[in-house]
């Protein structure tokens, strides 16, 4: 169950960085609350999962979800897509399988 909360809380992750893009420095209130609240949830939830998961891997899991949704968000919404930052994309999921496979 940890390492569904622990995937619960990086793909909140994605939220909360999203949205406070959207906040254009906290002058938008919506999405400045937004991601005020997902980031707290998500912490919440990462705290949870960390009773279970090391607290090496939960972060590192955690912050990999997170990174490599918001680049995949980016390139969705027009930021550049070039192979060698594609592979990198591959290499941080391929760093989160690895993690979580080595855990088990």
């Amino acid at each position: 169950m940890a390492w569904v909360i622990l995937t619960a809380a990086g793909l909140l992750e994605i939220v909360w960085a999203l949205a406070l893009k959207e906040s254009n420095g906290f002058t938008r209130l919506w999405p400045s609350v937004v991601g005020v609240c997902f980031a707290l949830l998500s912490f919440v939830l990462l705290t949870f999962a960390l009773r279970e998961v090391p607290v090496g891997t939960g972060y590192a899991v955690w912050v990999g979800i997170g990174a490599a949704g918001v680049v995949t968000a980016g390139i969705v919404q027009g930021e550049a897509a070039s192979a060698a930052r594609l592979a990198c994309v591959v290499a941080i999921v391929a760093g989160v399988v690895g993690l979580r496979l080595l855990e088990a």
